[in-house]
């Protein structure tokens, strides 16, 4: 049977990180996620320290307090979130409510208000980390659909390049785009850039082709 660390899909248990100033409080929070089949790679007493452990350990959450020493734990946050190193759950007091706002504003994807249980901690964790792989999973195809769009435009851009240089038609200008690429084990994108870097728009090149 697989720990709930593991996702119970088989896969190695998460690694987690833990930034609190309060030993005991980290202690305690260490030995729940412990016993719940996380695997703690480092443990942190300040802000800065949790963010030198994320950038060397890169694990796959980070469960750090609001108010720390050095630098405290929005900042903190802050600079692990843009960096895209891993989800990070807060922990804060309730009487630090809008303190919660900020966070979620420095990118955490979850908080847990002290005092908690283990039955607080588990959902909050398996939620920071859900969110966390959901938005890289859509950051990831944004990315690919940009790239295809960018594809799309330069395989246009060098089919009229070709079929005003080299008078094809739009069907042949396409073909022997893909035709190159394969003869060259390159990407279309690939040969495009090259077709608008050696031969531009003719119309603003005259003198290239002489």
């Amino acid at each position: 049977m697989n720990a709930p660390g593991a996702h119970g899909t088989g896969k190695p248990p998460l690694r987690v990180v833990v930034a609190e100033d309060e030993s005991l409080i980290r202690l305690d929070l260490v030995e729940m996620l412990r016993e719940e089949g996380y695997d703690v790679v480092g443990e942190a007493a300040d802000g800065q320290q949790a963010v030198d452990l994320a950038v060397e350990l890169h694990p796959d959450l980070v469960i750090m307090d609001v108010k720390m020493p050095r630098r405290d734990g929005i900042d903190a946050a802050s600079e692990i979130a843009e960096k895209r190193i891993a989800p990070v759950v807060i922990l804060t007091a309730f009487s630090q409510r809008e303190l919660v706002e900020k966070a979620r504003d420095a990118g955490a994807m979850a908080y847990l208000v002290k005092p908690f249980t283990k039955a607080d901690l588990m959902p909050a964790v398996e939620l920071a980390a859900s969110r966390f792989s959901e938005i890289s999973a859509l950051e990831s195809e944004i990315a690919d659909l940009q790239d295809r769009l960018e594809t799309r435009k330069l395989i246009e851009k060098a089919k009229g390049i070709l079929m005003e240089s080299q008078s094809l038609t739009e069907p042949q200008a396409f073909k022997w785009i893909q035709r190159a690429a394969m003869d060259r084990r390159t990407t279309m994108k690939a040969v495009a850039e090259v077709v608008i870097e050696t031969l531009g728009t003719p119309a603003n090149k005259p003198a290239a082709e002489g």
